[in-house]
C-alpha cells in the first residue's frame, strides 16, 4: 500500500511545478502528476482512472520515482526496446518455463528477480517478454489415459465410409444423455472497470436427465426427460427416433459404450422384426467421437453461462426448448459448433502434466 504524504515539501513543490509547465515534456508531466496523486491519497486505480492508464503502470512510476526520483521518472529505467535479460539469461529462463509451466506472470517475475537480480515492476513487461519467447497462456486440454488412436482412426475411416455410400432412405444420428444442474455457471465477459458483476445463486442442486439424439444433416432433435437414464429411456428414445422418420428404410443411431446403451433388454427390443434401428458404438473414452457432446457444450454456452433461471421448472422449460425448438430452427446458425469435423487425439502428442 502507498500511504499518503510520502513526498518531502521540497519534492511535492519540484514536481507541482513540472506537472503545471507547459513546455515539459508531456509524458514527464502526466508521470508527475501521478506522484502527486498518490502523494494526495489516491490508490494505483483511482490515478489510473483519472490518466486513463492501467492500475500497474501507475505503481511502476512510483517505484521508479522511489527508486531514482525524477531522473528515475525520465528514464523509466528502460534502454529503448532492447530486452533486460542478455541470450543466455533468455535462454535460461526458457529452459525454466518449459520445465515448471509456471501458471501467472506473477511467478515469472518473481523468478527472473530472484535469479538475475532484475526487477520487472509492470505485468505488462513479463507478458512482452514471455511473447518474445514464444510463449503463451493457454489451459491444457483433458485426454483420457486409455484414448487408442488406432481406434479411433477406424471409426472414422468407418464412418467416413457410411457417409459416401448413405441412401436416401437411411438416416445418421447421434445419440447420448446429459444431466445438467440448476445452476448458473460463471464465465468472464467484458464490462466497465469501476462496476463489480456477479450472478445469483440458485437455491438447490437439482438436475435435469435428458436422453436425447441429433441428425447432423437438418438438426432435427429427439430429446426425452426422463426421471433416470437407463435401459428403458434408451428404448423410449429409439422409439421416438422411428416416430421421427417414418419414411427411412434404416437409422444409423451412433451412441457411446454406456451400459444401458448395451444393455439385453435394448438388444431385444432391436431384434423386433420391423425394426429399422441400426447401432454404432463410439470407441470408449471418446467423447471427441460424439458431435452431440459439442451440442451440450452449446447449450450451457446458451443456457447456463452467467444466466440463472429462478426454479426448477423454468431451466427445464429453457433447456428442453433450447435442444427441441432453437437448435432445429437455428440449425444453419448452429450446426458449426456441432459437426462431425472428426480428428484422432494421440496422448503422445502432448506434454501430460502429472
Amino acid at each position: 500500500m502507498i500511504h499518503k504524504r510520502f513526498l518531502l515539501e521540497s519534492s511535492r513543490q519540484e514536481l507541482l511545478a513540472l506537472a503545471r509547465d507547459a513546455s515539459a515534456a508531456h509524458g514527464l508531466a502526466r508521470r508527475a502528476n501521478a506522484i502527486i496523486l498518490l502523494d494526495r491519497g489516491m490508490n494505483c486505480e483511482e490515478v489510473g482512472k483519472v490518466l486513463l492508464i492501467d492500475d500497474d503502470t501507475v505503481r511502476t512510476w512510483h517505484q521508479m520515482y522511489q527508486e531514482g526520483g525524477l531522473a528515475g521518472l525520465a528514464q523509466l529505467g528502460y534502454v529503448g526496446s532492447e530486452c533486460r535479460l542478455n541470450e543466455q539469461q533468455q535462454a535460461e529462463l526458457k529452459a525454466w518455463i518449459t520445465e515448471t509451466l509456471p501458471r501467472t506472470s506473477r511467478q515469472v517475475g518473481a523468478w527472473i528477480r530472484a535469479k538475475f537480480g532484475i526487477a520487472y515492476l509492470a505485468k505488462s513487461a513479463v507478458i512482452a517478454l514471455l511473447h518474445r519467447l514464444g510463449m503463451e497462456h493457454r489451459r491444457p486440454q483433458t485426454v483420457g489415459r486409455k484414448l487408442d488412436p488406432e481406434k479411433q482412426a477406424a471409426f472414422i475411416a468407418a464412418y467416413n465410409d457410411l457417409m459416401n455410400h448413405l441412401g436416401d432412405d437411411e438416416a445418421v444420428l447421434f445419440g447420448d444423455a446429459v444431466h445438467p444442474t440448476h445452476e448458473a455457471r460463471a464465465v468472464g465477459c467484458w464490462g466497465p472497470k469501476d462496476v463489480k458483476i456477479a450472478i445469483e445463486q440458485t437455491t438447490g442442486r437439482q438436475n435435469l436427465n435428458i436422453h436425447g439424439a441429433i441428425d447432423l444433416e437438418t438438426g432435427r432433435t429427439a430429446m426425452l426427460e426422463s426421471l433416470r437414464v437407463d435401459a428403458q429411456s434408451t428404448i423410449r428414445l429409439l422409439i421416438a427416433i422411428q416416430a421421427l422418420y417414418p419414411e427411412k428404410r434404416l437409422i444409423h443411431l451412433f451412441l457411446d459404450n454406456a451400459p444401458y446403451h448395451r444393455s439385453w433388454q435394448v438388444r431385444e427390443w432391436l431384434a423386433q422384426p420391423g425394426c429399422r434401428i441400426k447401432l454404432h458404438f463410439i470407441p470408449t473414452y471418446c467423447p471427441h467421437l460424439n458431435p452431440i457432446e459439442r451440442l451440450w457444450g452449446l447449450m450451457h454456452r446458451n443456457i447456463t453461462h452467467n444466466r440463472t433461471h429462478k426454479t426448477i421448472k423454468d431451466f427445464a422449460k429453457a433447456v428442453l426448448d433450447f435442444v427441441r425448438i432453437e437448435v432445429p430452427q437455428k440449425w444453419r446458425i448452429c450446426c458449426d459448433d456441432v459437426s462431425d469435423n472428426f480428428r484422432v487425439i494421440d496422448p503422445a502428442d502432448f506434454r501430460i502434466i502429472s
